[in-house]
């Protein structure tokens, strides 16, 4: 079995976040889905788990960082090509996410970012293979 990353993020209306993410053409996997989390399929080892800050609170000792004022984490995923990255980007922000930075443009490398509703910062990356052949 391939190993799994599950990223827990906290957000402040669960329903906002899951129609951010649903938008952005994720789907939620209802049999880890109810009034406290939000489980969103990015892929086959790729999953965001949204945690509504109360139940979020639960996992740790340490308060809970207000993504819209300071970074805790960056989330960065691969993209097939650049058209790639600007849809996503592009949907991101017609579906009520916000401009992080600057568009990176570095030949081989491409890539675009945008914060959720809840001002986590994700960063959507497309790496020309040619570039990256030894």
């Amino acid at each position: 079995m391939p190993q799994l990353i599950f990223v827990n993020l906290p957000v402040k209306d669960l329903e906002v976040s899951k129609s951010f993410f649903t938008a952005l053409g994720y789907s939620i996997n209802p049999q880890f889905t109810d009034e406290n989390a939000a489980c969103v399929v990015v892929s086959d080892t790729i999953y965001a788990m949204l945690l509504t800050e109360p139940f979020f609170k639960q996992f740790t000792r340490k308060s809970i960082a207000d993504a819209t004022t300071t970074t805790e984490v960056l989330v960065c995923l691969s993209a097939e090509s650049r058209e790639a990255v600007d849809r996503l980007a592009d949907t991101a922000l017609a579906s009520g996410g916000t401009p992080a930075n600057d568009t990176q443009d570095q030949g081989p490398m491409y890539g675009r970012s945008f914060q959720d509703p809840d001002g986590h910062i994700w960063e959507v990356m497309y790496m020309d293979p040619a570039a990256v052949e030894s």
